[in-house]
């Protein structure tokens, strides 16, 4: 769902929203990694483990969704299928009293393609580019990585081909891919310099519920909340 030149105007609002669902989408954002510990550009990285506080922050998820949704409640499970989301969505699994092989993963709900910068530190890049933290917490391309409405017509590819999943479903990604999809979800304005729908930045560990195209936060959790 690439944004057209129209859509990229201030102001200009996604025209390609995908129809809303009958069910709920709950989109997660995983627990603190590793890299994000050590400041570490993460991008698409397939096998960066949670730290103690981001099992701690997957630890709350948990709880918050058991409090919201009682045990055992009938969802349909899909995950980006990095290692950190599927540590989270165990966790969160515990909690709810549902069965981790169930879900279904999807490389199109992975993390931006951060290019020759993933895996370095951010001083280091920073050293040799400059700033890579854009304003709101969003990443800076690298020449070589994926861009903005990259990210948006992979992830509504995604939206469209599941739109007709049965009744509610927990969704567990990203910072930025969670942003921009849940900007596509909403019909949220264009970012006129990035060129796709991007929804407000949250914290790791937090979860983002859309119904009929309405987003809310039933959950604000306690991690670093840029990318």
């Amino acid at each position: 769902m690439i944004p057209s030149h129209r859509q990229g105007e201030p102001g200009a609002r996604s025209s390609d929203t995908p129809a809303s669902r009958k069910g709920r989408d709950f989109v997660a954002r995983h627990g603190e990694t590793v890299f994000n510990a050590a400041h570490r550009l993460q991008g698409d990285a397939a096998h960066t483990p949670l730290t103690r506080a981001g099992f701690a922050q997957a630890d709350e998820l948990g709880r918050a969704l058991r409090d919201l949704l009682g045990p055992k409640p009938a969802l349909t499970l899909w995950a980006s299928p990095t290692g950190r989301a599927l540590q989270t969505l165990a966790v969160i699994c515990e909690h709810l009293e549902l069965d981790w092989h169930g879900a279904r993963t999807d490389a199109r709900l992975v993390e931006i393609d951060m290019g020759s910068w993933g895996g370095r530190y951010y001083a280091d890049v920073v050293d040799e580019v400059g700033p890579v933290m854009l304003p709101g917490g969003l990443l800076k391309t690298a020449p070589d990585g994926e861009t903005y409405p990259q990210i948006a017509a992979r992830v509504g590819g995604w939206l469209a081909e599941t739109a007709a999943d049965p009744g509610d479903r927990l969704v567990i990604m990203h910072g930025i891919s969670s942003r921009v999809m849940l900007g596509v979800m909403t019909g949220a304005a264009v970012d006129p310099t990035l060129g796709a729908p991007i929804a407000p930045g949250l914290p790791q560990g937090s979860v983002t519920l859309v119904e009929a195209g309405r987003a809310t936060v039933p959950h604000l959790g306690t991690g670093f909340a840029p990318a």
